[in-house]
């Protein structure tokens, strides 16, 4: 599968430059980013949380996790968790699943950015497929989904 064409027409529609980078099939944001040879701290791993049983984007790094305690006093929530694969199918059937974009207004969802993120001056993302992914500037991103911006990544654990 490539990139959907709701992802693609979205950026188009908002005269957002971006541009496409193929890569080996990877399933997980760090095998992504080693494909793609982009540093896992560059990499924006898209996690669906469900805020108060709400579906929101957390952002990170593909080096780090969501903090799901330090999420949930950012949102103000009363509970969070990470959704299930069942959740996520149908929040975004136009995709591979695992493979969504952090394009928040395209689904109808909240968007909170890492703060670790934004110093970077371009943002690489999945595109939709594991094979694909859109790297475009960070300004255009911001400007286009208005994500919150907030520290809650936590590194990855090793084992």
């Amino acid at each position: 599968m490539a990139i959907p064409a709701s992802v693609s027409a979205y950026l188009e529609q908002h005269g957002v430059s971006f541009s496409v980078v193929e890569h080996p099939v990877a399933f997980t944001a760090q095998e992504e980013a080693a494909a793609t040879h982009i540093p896992g701290r560059e990499w924006a791993k898209a996690v669906l949380c469900m805020v108060d049983d709400q579906p929101t984007l957390a952002v990170v790094p593909a080096d780090r996790l969501v903090d799901l305690d330090r999420f949930r006093e950012i949102c103000g929530a009363t509970s969070v968790r990470l959704a299930t694969e069942a959740e996520l199918r149908p929040l975004y059937s136009d995709c591979e699943v695992g493979a969504m974009p952090p394009l928040g207004p395209l689904y109808k969802q909240p968007v909170v950015v890492d703060t670790s993120l934004t110093s970077d001056p371009e943002i690489v993302f999945n595109g939709g497929s594991h094979h694909e992914a859109i790297r475009m500037r960070y300004g255009d991103f911001e400007e286009l989904v208005k994500p919150r911006v907030a520290s809650f990544g936590t590194p990855l654990r090793s084992s």
